[in-house]
C-alpha cells in the first residue's frame, strides 16, 4: 500500500519541485539585476530595500539614478527618502542635477530645501546654475550683443548722442527663482534707466565727466524687484560720443520749413496767375462789349435819318468832329521814329 501511495504521489512531488525551481530561478534572476545596487546602497549607508528596487522597476523608474542620487546625498549629509526621489523622477524632474545643486548649496552654506529645489527644477530653471550663480556672481552685458545691438543709444538735452555699454553683476535669488523674471528683464530695465539718466542730463559733458552717475542713479531705482536676481553692481564699460542729433533735427526742420514756404509761395504765384488770367478774360469780354456797342452806332444813325431826327448837315458836323478827334489823337501819340521824313 505504501509503495502504491508513493507511486501515486510521485507526479505531484515532481510538479512541486519543478514549480519551486521555476520560482527560485525567477527570484535569482530578479535579485541578480538589483544585487549590485542593493549592496552599493547598503555599504554606503544609504540602504534601499530589495522590494523597493523591484517596485521602481515596475513603476518604470530608473533604479540606478535613484540609488546613486541617494548615495551621493547621504554621503553629503543629506538624507532624502527614496519615495521623494521617485516622485520627482516620475514628475519629469532631473533628480541627479537636483542632488548636485543641494550638495553645492550645502557646501556653500546656502539655505535650499529639497522641495524648493524640486520646484525650481520642475519650473524649467537650471537649479545647478542658479546655485552656482548664488555662489559666484554672474556678469551680464547690457545690451545683449547676441540680440544684434552693441550699445545703448541715448540723447542728452544738448542734442548730442551717447553710446553706452554696461556690465551688470547679478547674484541669483533662490527665493524668487520660481516666478521671477530672467536676465532679459534685468537688461531691459537697466537699459531704460541708462536712457532716462542720459536724457535728464543738461549736456553730454556731464555724463562723460561722471560716468558713475549713471550707475548710482540706476542702482537707486531697485531694478531687481520681481526678478530672480539681485543686482550687485552696474559698471559703465564704455561711453562714446555719437552724432549731433539736435543739429540734424534742426536741419531737417529747416528743410521742412523751406519746402513748406516754397509750396506756399508757389500757391500764391498760381493764385496770382489765375487772377491775371481772369482779369485778361474780363478785358477781352469788355472789349467785345465795346465793339458790340460801336457796331450799333451806324444802325442808330441810320434809324435817326429814317425817323427824321438827323439831317445831312448834322451828319457832316459829326464826321468833322470824328476827323478832328482822330487828328488830335494822332498828334498826341508819341513819335516812335517810324514816320520820319527825308532829312533836308
Amino acid at each position: 500500500m505504501l509503495s502504491l501511495t508513493l507511486a501515486a504521489l510521485h507526479p505531484v512531488v515532481w510538479g512541486l519541485i519543478g514549480l519551486g525551481a521555476i520560482i527560485l530561478l525567477v527570484i535569482v534572476f530578479v535579485v541578480s539585476q538589483f544585487i549590485n545596487l542593493w549592496i552599493q546602497a547598503l555599504l554606503s549607508g544609504a540602504r534601499v530595500g530589495m522590494f523597493e528596487l523591484v517596485g521602481m522597476k515596475l513603476r518604470r523608474v530608473d533604479p540606478r539614478t535613484i540609488v546613486f542620487s541617494r548615495i551621493r546625498a547621504v554621503k553629503a549629509g543629506i538624507n532624502i527618502p527614496t519615495n521623494k526621489l521617485e516622485t520627482h523622477f516620475l514628475a519629469g524632474g532631473r533628480v541627479a542635477q537636483v542632488i548636485t545643486a543641494l550638495i553645492a548649496a550645502d557646501r556653500a552654506r546656502i539655505e535650499l530645501t529639497y522641495d524648493t529645489a524640486c520646484a525650481i527644477d520642475l519650473a524649467g530653471r537650471d537649479i545647478l546654475d542658479a546655485v552656482q550663480t548664488s555662489v559666484k556672481p554672474k556678469v551680464i552685458d547690457c545690451p545683449d550683443p547676441t540680440k544684434g545691438r552693441q550699445t545703448i543709444d541715448a540723447i542728452a538735452q544738448d542734442g548730442i548722442q551717447l553710446k553706452v555699454k554696461a556690465r551688470i553683476t547679478v547674484r541669483a535669488n533662490l527665493d524668487r527663482l520660481v516666478g521671477g523674471a530672467l536676465e532679459e528683464t534685468i537688461i531691459a530695465r537697466v537699459g531704460e534707466g541708462i536712457v532716462t539718466t542720459i536724457g535728464s542730463s543738461r549736456t553730454h559733458k556731464e555724463v562723460l565727466e561722471n560716468p558713475d552717475r549713471i550707475s548710482k542713479v540706476v542702482l537707486a531705482k531697485g531694478l531687481d524687484a520681481g526678478t530672480a536676481f539681485e543686482i550687485l553692481s552696474i559698471d559703465i564699460a564704455d561711453v562714446d560720443v555719437g552724432d549731433n542729433i539736435g543739429a540734424k533735427l534742426q536741419a531737417d526742420q529747416a528743410e521742412a520749413d523751406k519746402k513748406r514756404f516754397q509750396a506756399e509761395a508757389e500757391k500764391r504765384a498760381a493764385m496770382a496767375r489765375a487772377q491775371e488770367a481772369e482779369n485778361q478774360a474780363m478785358i477781352v469780354l469788355n472789349q467785345a462789349k465795346v465793339v458790340e456797342a460801336e457796331a450799333k452806332v451806324p444802325l442808330a444813325i441810320a434809324e435817326a435819318f429814317k425817323s427824321g431826327h438827323l439831317g445831312v448837315m448834322d451828319l457832316y458836323r459829326l464826321q468833322n468832329i470824328q476827323a478832328d478827334t482822330g487828328m488830335r489823337s494822332a498828334i498826341g501819340k508819341p513819335d516812335d521814329g517810324s514816320n520820319k521824313g527825308p532829312i533836308a
